[in-house]
């Protein structure tokens, strides 16, 4: 009961002892020194306002404390004293059962099995947040404990605004992250609002209570890999044995040596942080782990000749690693990149030549000579990598925006035309016209009772459903369908589960939505002995506009527009999602995309049927309508196939215009 009773509580009736940080626990870098006195004034203003006037004495010094010392104001003495983990959603005190899914998501999303630094409440991504304090978690919990089924929580970038009458149509919560006026949206805006109190982060999952580890991730990461080395080495030519050379252990790219496993590869992934490599090893997704360049280039060797299927973590800086494999004439058939190069000057990218520590010191106390250092090490990095792509490595930019900073440092990573860049984004290559512009993206649920029980009955339902898709699918989605029947097929055994009882799938809008109708009638039934959550990553066909990533293979001049976005997030709250959210940057960076996503509530219910086949339907063929209307070859065939099938759908289809035409 003590869990239940300090979530209804909210803020506590009586002040709690001071905390300081867990040193267990990995922690957030220190901010820059950003704000002016009268600034910091009103930061920590800003921050007392939710708790009594008696308190103020206090906690004004001690807020300012924190912000001297780490940049922001986290309010560690507000940390709850209950463990942090999804727990069953019956065990939550709610009215609403959609609000006590949202309550277990959330908690999922700050586990510290799940969460990059859990005690600054950041998931992934170095500075993905979910609140920006310990008094917006505490409020919200105690929001959700009261919320009815026609209430509505808005929150503002981590701030819970209030609960507000709506209908039981509407909405359970609306989440807007880092909505900053155009102008107000440079890197040094976000280090100064977020220091202020006033707007946050939200990376893309994080910010929207829908991250489930790693495997959210995972499953692209492995499309994307088995298809670059078909792209590279031929259907016909096994992985194993070949190198996919990459960097990042954190959140989201701690997926990257699972999916080179399941690929069938040898995954060399290095990361200068050693907790998270180490986390990554606890889990069980990484194999091994190696801090000596000599014997890196011993074992890589011996992995080769034997033509092995094994992941390795190097712990150290990746420039390192792609100049020592050129030296020791290392073949690299893969390369990619997974760094928070988002945010480039605040944790997500370690110079060469600076250790861990060293740098975590100098972005704040000198931050310019960090900035310099960052661009010196991705100038050598993108050097050695273009050594490698002489030899014949595929290189591919994964999104992160690896190739956006490298270019404004100066690297050698432009094309002859001076416009793009050398090389392609993997949604250019891979992801877009294979999988976005048909349809197919990361579909994901989870499990509310906590079951791995359930969990594996819903990934046999769903492979059910795929196989049946496949029987009667046209050829052009053949060889995604049978990617995607593998994948679910040995889910189990890979063991992907970090946090709540969670399952990613890439579906096109027709398996999603049958998918989630068998979920549906399994709950009701009773085989599923609680609801389902369905969600989806916002790297997906519609919900992401992301001119370096989602976006990239947008080639009608559309792709700095961000109205798809907009329109998924309003298109789904009408039409039956149980959350929503949109949030300014996230996986390529503050200014640089705008995404949105959602979260449904599958009960048994038959209004949640109704629910799922309307928004499902729109959330996907949002996007897809966006594609086709661009050219997209891939995407005319996917919405001219569901217009034949689909009553009440009809979509502006482009004229192709003669190319003759325009030589003048």
């Amino acid at each position: 009961m003590i869990f239940q009773d300090q979530i209804t509580q909210g803020i506590p009736s009586t002040l709690p002892s001071k905390k300081d940080p867990n040193p267990d626990f990995s922690h957030a870098p220190k901010r820059k020194d950003i704000l002016s006195v009268e600034e910091k004034k009103l930061a920590v203003r800003n921050a007392l306002r939710y708790f009594p006037k008696a308190w103020h004495a206090e906690l004004a010094k001690e807020f300012f404390e924190e912000l001297q010392e780490y940049g922001r104001i986290y309010m560690y003495r507000f940390i709850p004293d209950y463990e942090m983990y999804a727990r069953p959603i019956s065990e939550y005190p709610a009215k609403s059962q959609q609000a006590a899914a949202i309550m277990l998501m959330i908690q999922n999303n700050l586990d510290p099995a799940v969460a990059q630094h859990p005690q600054e409440l950041i998931t992934y991504g170095g500075n993905g947040a979910v609140f920006q304090n310990w008094a917006q978690y505490l409020l919200t919990m105690q929001y959700l404990s009261e919320m009815t089924d026609e209430q509505t929580l808005h929150m503002y970038s981590g701030h819970p605004m209030g609960l507000f009458p709506s209908s039981k149509d509407a909405p359970r919560v609306v989440v807007t992250n880092g909505m900053m006026i155009p102008n107000y949206s440079k890197p040094d805006d976000w280090e100064k609002y977020n220091a202020l109190g006033v707007t946050q982060y939200g990376q893309m999952t994080a910010g929207s209570y829908m991250y489930i580890g790693p495997q959210g991730i995972v499953h692209g990461t492995t499309i994307t890999v088995m298809n670059a080395f078909r792209k590279k080495l031929g259907a016909a030519i096994n992985p194993k044995g070949k190198v996919f050379l990459t960097a990042g252990l954190g959140g989201m790219s701690g997926a990257q040596p699972k999916a080179g496993t399941i690929a069938g590869c040898i995954t060399v992934c290095a990361e200068v942080n050693p907790k998270a490599a180490l986390k990554r090893h606890e889990q069980g997704w990484v194999d091994e782990l190696i801090d000596d360049l000599d014997g890196l280039v011993a074992r890589v060797r011996k992995a080769q000749v034997n033509k092995e299927v094994v992941s390795i973590a190097y712990l150290g800086n990746i420039v390192d690693v792609w100049e020592k494999f050129d030296e020791e004439n290392i073949t690299v058939e893969l390369g990619s990149d997974q760094t928070s190069l988002h945010n480039p000057w605040a944790g997500g990218y370690y110079p060469v030549g600076l250790s861990f520590e060293k740098s975590n010191e100098l972005m704040a106390s000198n931050p310019e000579l960090f900035k310099i250092k960052v661009q010196k090490s991705l100038r050598r990095h993108a050097a050695a990598v273009n050594k490698h792509v002489a030899k014949g490595t595929y290189f591919f930019d994964y999104g992160n925006a690896f190739l956006l900073e490298a270019s404004r440092a100066g690297a050698e990573v432009m094309a002859e035309n001076g416009i793009d860049f050398r090389y392609p984004s993997y949604v250019q290559d891979i992801l877009g016209p294979m999988c976005f512009d048909y349809g197919f993206g990361p579909f994901r649920w989870v499990c509310t009772s906590g079951k791995a029980e359930d969990l594996e009955k819903t990934d046999q339902i769903a492979l059910q459903v795929m196989r049946e898709i496949k029987a009667s699918a046209p050829i052009e989605i053949q060889q995604q369908m049978q990617d995607n029947i593998q994948w679910i097929e040995e889910a189990g055994k890979n063991k992907l589960v970090v946090g709540s009882q969670a399952r990613i799938l890439y579906a096109d809008a027709e398996g999603r939505i049958k998918i989630a109708k068998a979920f549906n009638k399994a709950v009701k039934s009773g085989e599923l002995s609680a609801p389902i959550v369905l969600g989806r990553d916002h790297h997906d066909v519609s919900g992401t506009d992301s001119p370096f990533r989602e976006t990239s293979n947008i080639y009608d001049g559309s792709k700095f527009t961000a109205d798809m976005a907009i329109h998924n997030v309003i298109g789904d709250s009408f039409r039956g999602a149980t959350w929503v959210s949109i949030h300014n940057g996230g996986g390529v960076g503050w200014g640089e995309v705008m995404n949105g996503g959602f979260g449904m509530l599958l009960d048994g219910s038959k209004e949640a049927g109704r629910r799922l086949q309307s928004m499902l339907f729109y959330d996907v063929n949002n996007g897809i309508s966006r594609r086709a209307w661009a050219r997209n070859e891939e995407a005319l065939f996917a919405i001219k196939r569901e217009m034949e099938r689909t009553p009440g759908l009809k979509v502006t289809l482009p004229e192709m215009v003669d190319e003759d035409l325009l030589e003048y």
